[in-house]
């Protein structure tokens, strides 16, 4: 675990008040406490201030202040330094799980190209992107980004649109067809007319996306300081009172210290730690405190489809050939040749013998491939290669589901074809029966076409499915569902989902394959890539928004019964603060109990505190 330099000097600070209120207990010297009463409580008496002056705000602070203050103004030090350190313990825990870092856009900006190459009147000059204008002709280069928005005129190629559609499969293009800024040309240079200018291009569109979404209803009040003010009127009404009754200025101080609400103020950076430490032993990393509030009442779970659902990369799922053994091992030693991630598909899934060595390799721009491999002309590639070399097929099985098929051919002769596919993780069907089962709604939304994203969400059960999407499509569907009533968390791993994951109430990225924009932006990253996690997410958030509420009603009727003993003269300012320190002890040791907790079977049905009567009432598909 890291610190910083200022959480470090908060520690030491903690650490001496502490020594110092244990060796004033031991010792009976109460001067001792002051060590506590400086270090601890001066910051405190700062805060509070600060909020009066400031943000004419009532916070708990101020009734701790006076607490401290009072019990100083008595001659017991030792009650005021101990209410110091504990409060000390409790505002750090509270700062420590607050993340103060926010969704960063250098990645973004440094995919923008800044020089793009025009022709006019049949030369070519560099110009700078910032310089183009609607109807201009640019040229693109293999492996040049895409600087605007347009229409390819002249030339054949394969463009990586991952980082607008999250595709795993790059996109064939050819004339007439719409190219994107920001994605990358593979192979073939091509001519293209620009449609937008750079500054309204789909990646500034992204930038500007990625800026300015930003959860609405996100921010969370603590709740120590929604009762503060209660708090505040009950304690100052209630010292007064006993005061004028009794005229006994110690049982007036002993409610102040009685009622100082540091259980209550414990409760909820305690729980939150305790679970943000279990959630760390399973790859999850929280950024802030407030994202786990919020995630415990989500009703709908949005997912991206490639790299989160699924694996994120082509499979081979289906090889059909009368002769498997020879088609195989030419297909992999013609494809080792490539970079092409459909090759390196095939060649992963290859097991046979050695590959041969190809020779005259030569790829076919949107097509296939091709090579001599033992004098023989090996071709690989789609069906338009196929019609385009007048090579007759007996496998005209079409693919199911939006596989992609690759035909094999040996001299002329068809030696068969397979089928690749971007393949469901392995928990993913479990994980949407277990979200089901919670009372969460699910919705996949996809960049990919209709045929094989309805396929994928076939396979998990969800209903509610919307394909073709780009990033401001799927932006647009949460900012609808939250005007709607509902509280969504958005699930994706790549660059593509970095608005979606901003916009959502709580955003949550797969980390491990996805961008470290989309990282940035979310409120939770998957460290480890498991979607089978997800439940366990949720299910602890909510066992935390019940944990933290029990702890909140327990030290209230804790200090309301330490009050009342206080009017009575029962206990002391010292006997006081013991009480309410015993149950400061007691929230600690219940809070944590989150760090061993794991959802179990019979917690899914249980743990529906997120969901909302009015749900039900509009028969929602879950």
């Amino acid at each position: 675990m890291k610190f910083t330099k200022d959480e470090k000097m908060d520690i030491l600070k903690i650490a001496v008040s502490a020594i110092s209120i244990i060796a004033s207990f031991v010792l009976s010297l109460d001067y001792i406490s002051w060590i506590a009463v400086l270090l601890c409580g001066i910051p405190i008496f700062k805060e509070c201030i600060e909020g009066m002056i400031m943000e004419f705000d009532l916070t708990a602070d101020l009734l701790v202040s006076i607490a401290i203050i009072a019990s100083i103004i008595i001659g017991e030090v030792f009650a005021a330094g101990e209410i110091a350190t504990i409060m000390a313990i409790g505002g750090f825990l509270e700062d420590y799980t607050v993340s103060k870092t926010q969704g960063r856009i250098e990645e973004l900006v440094k995919m923008t190209p800044q020089v793009a190459t025009r022709v006019k009147n049949g030369i070519e000059e560099k110009i700078p992107v910032k310089n183009i204008e609607i109807g201009d002709i640019l040229k693109v280069l293999p492996g040049e980004s895409i600087p605007t928005d347009g229409i390819i005129l002249n030339g054949e190629t394969s463009i990586d649109q991952s980082a607008l559609t999250g595709e795993s499969v790059p996109a064939d293009k050819k004339e007439n067809d719409e190219v994107f800024s920001g994605t990358t040309n593979l192979y073939g240079s091509f001519t293209m007319k620009t449609t937008k200018i750079s500054q309204d291009s789909s990646l500034q569109k992204l930038i500007r996306l990625v800026e300015s979404s930003k959860p609405e209803n996100a921010k969370i009040v603590q709740t120590a300081d929604k009762w503060a003010a209660i708090i505040v009127v009950i304690a100052f009404t209630a010292a007064i009172l006993t005061y004028l009754y009794t005229f006994e200025i110690s049982r007036s101080v002993t409610i102040l210290v009685v009622f100082c609400p540091c259980a209550l103020i414990l409760a909820t950076p305690t729980a939150i730690m305790a679970s943000i430490g279990n959630l760390t032993k399973y790859g999850i990393l929280v950024k802030d405190g407030e994202s786990l509030e919020e995630l415990a009442h989500v009703d709908e779970l949005v997912f991206d489809k490639t790299g989160t659902l699924t694996n994120g990369e082509p499979k081979v799922v289906n090889v059909i050939s009368d002769k498997l053994d020879e088609m195989t091992h030419l297909l992999a030693s013609l494809e080792s040749k490539s970079e092409h991630p459909i090759a390196k598909a095939i060649v992963k899934s290859y097991t046979g013998i050695e590959l041969a060595e190809v020779n005259d390799f030569k790829i076919h721009i949107g097509m296939g491939v091709s090579g001599t491999i033992n004098n023989s002309r090996i071709l690989a590639g789609n069906k338009k290669l196929i019609k385009e070399e007048n090579i007759p097929s007996k496998y005209n099985e079409e693919p199911q589901n939006g596989e992609i098929e690759i035909f094999v051919s040996k001299d002329d002769e068809i030696l068969g074809k397979i089928h690749l596919a971007d393949t469901l993780r392995k928990n993913s069907r479990q994980t949407i029966t277990n979200l089901k089962r919670m009372r969460i709604k699910t919705a996949l939304l996809s960049g990919d076409n209709e045929k094989t994203t309805k396929f994928i969400a076939d396979q998990v059960k969800v209903r509610n499915v919307k394909f073709n999407c780009l990033p401001e499509d799927k932006t647009e569907y949460i900012k609808r569902e939250q005007i709607l009533g509902h509280k969504v968390a958005m699930i994706g791993d790549g660059l593509n989902d970095a608005p979606s994951l901003r916009k959502a109430n709580v955003g949550i990225a797969m980390s491990d394959i996805g961008s470290d924009i989309s990282v940035e932006a979310a409120n939770i990253a998957l460290i480890h890539d498991n979607i089978g996690d997800i439940p366990h997410l949720i299910g602890i958030a909510r066992k935390t928004v019940q944990i933290i509420n029990i702890g909140i009603g327990f030290a209230l009727v804790l200090n309301i019964l330490a009050m009342a003993l206080a009017i009575l003269g029962v206990l002391n300012p010292i006997e006081g603060a013991l009480i309410h320190n015993i149950g400061s002890i007691i929230v600690i040791v219940y809070s944590s109990t989150l760090v061993r907790y794991k959802i179990s079977n019979k917690d899914y049905n249980k743990l529906q505190i997120g969901v909302k009567k009015t749900l039900n009432k509009s028969k929602v598909k879950y």
